[in-house]
């Protein structure tokens, strides 16, 4: 790996411990976890306080009408109305977003509207 590369890794770890340490999930209201990849976001909702994980989600080769959007962009969302809809059966309706340190756009964002369009709230 390129010394730039390794620069913005541990950049992004950095702003995600600080991120996590204020953003704390409980049972009422579990942590919704995002990790960014080149080809997919995978996401959690978590129990911080028996440090159980309650779901989740992978994006790859989600289909479906993610309105104008597309791409990457559309999965993300899809994935984020998918991550809602198993919040919806398990009773979870409010969670605390964790971003993961990355940027809060793009991808990132698209799975977040997703989430609140697919009825949490956070």
């Amino acid at each position: 790996m390129k010394d730039s590369q390794i620069y913005k890794r541990v950049l992004r770890e950095r702003r995600h411990k600080a991120i996590r340490a204020k953003v704390i999930g409980s049972a009422e209201r579990p942590r919704l976890s995002v990790y960014r990849t080149l080809t997919q976001i995978t996401a959690q909702l978590i129990d911080d306080a028996s440090g159980k994980t309650l779901a989740s989600i992978a994006t790859a080769g989600l289909t479906g009408d993610a309105g104008e959007r597309k791409g990457k962009v559309a999965e993300s969302y899809l994935g984020g109305l998918k991550l809602a809809e198993l919040a919806k059966a398990q009773k979870i309706s409010v969670v605390v977003f964790d971003r993961g340190g990355f940027r809060y756009h793009g991808r990132v964002s698209a799975f977040a509207e997703g989430a609140r369009d697919g009825g949490l709230e956070f």
